[in-house]
């Protein structure tokens, strides 16, 4: 990968979105996580106005710190950006006690909650987004967007536009080191931040990047019975993962009245 070309090339195309929505420039959510750091970095060297918001929800201490510092650390070197912590953890635990259904499966109702959190970062970026005139920059990369679906509809989901859904995550980590991003961030354990206890990307998917990565490159051309041992597992994984999330990528359904009923 020509590494600075890339930086330029989505520096570039940006900037030029943004001018032509008339936009004044970007609001990103910073999490302490690398995705948020390389998509911050890149709005940053546009020279328009990037406002990076980190929005905790009962997060942990480490994540915050990553987040503050990354965001300190871009305010020093770009004139143009600006950071704003909005604590969003009294939000969501009104949140959480007014919809608490005792009877509801635990599981089922944990998971909503998680996304629930990361729907209400998504209503807090489009209010600064809009009262400053600024896009939703997503931070979602290529695995995560188009192949597993891992990321919140209507939450990270829910964005203007999309800088790195057309990388790899290893690529991000190239992209990361180039933009000189924080080893701290570079060296985490990447986690989505949506739970009370500690879950690492790979638990909750059950691959590592890399392995989806290759699962994404061969998904297709061979079926998972013709691998053996652990690439034969991450296939099946990858497969019951991208056939689950397409709802998430597809038009939403429209029921199409014949003709002749409206007549």
């Amino acid at each position: 990968m020509q590494t600075q070309a890339v930086i330029e090339h989505i520096t570039q195309w940006l900037k030029s979105y943004a001018e032509g929505a008339r936009a004044k420039g970007f609001v990103v959510g910073v999490s302490g996580g690398i995705d948020s750091a390389v998509v911050s970095a890149l709005a940053a060297r546009t020279g328009l106005n990037t406002l990076l918001l980190e929005m905790p929800i009962r997060q942990k201490a480490d994540q915050i710190d990553r987040a503050q510092l990354h965001i300190e650390n871009l305010q020093q070197r770009f004139a143009n950006v600006s950071g704003l912590r909005v604590d969003l953890t009294p939000t969501f635990e009104q949140f959480a006690a007014t919809v608490d259904v005792n009877e509801a499966d635990f599981t089922a109702k944990q998971l909503a909650l998680a996304n629930a959190r990361s729907r209400l970062r998504m209503v807090t970026l489009y209010y600064y987004g809009q009262i400053n005139g600024l896009l939703v920059t997503g931070t979602g990369n290529k695995v995560e967007d188009f192949g597993v679906g891992f990321f919140t509809k209507y939450g990270d989901g829910g964005v203007d536009i999309s800088p790195i859904a057309g990388l790899l995550k290893t690529q991000i980590y190239t992209l990361a080191e180039a933009l000189d991003v924080s080893e701290s961030i570079r060296q985490a354990t990447p986690t989505d931040g949506l739970w009370d206890t500690e879950r690492t990307d790979e638990q909750q998917m059950g691959a590592s990047y890399p392995e989806l990565e290759w699962a994404m490159s061969v998904y297709g051309k061979a079926p998972p019975e013709a691998f053996s041992g652990r690439e034969r597992e991450v296939l099946e994984i990858y497969t019951r993962l991208h056939r689950a999330m397409q709802h998430k990528v597809n038009p939403i359904p429209v029921c199409e009245i014949p003709p002749h009923l409206l007549a």
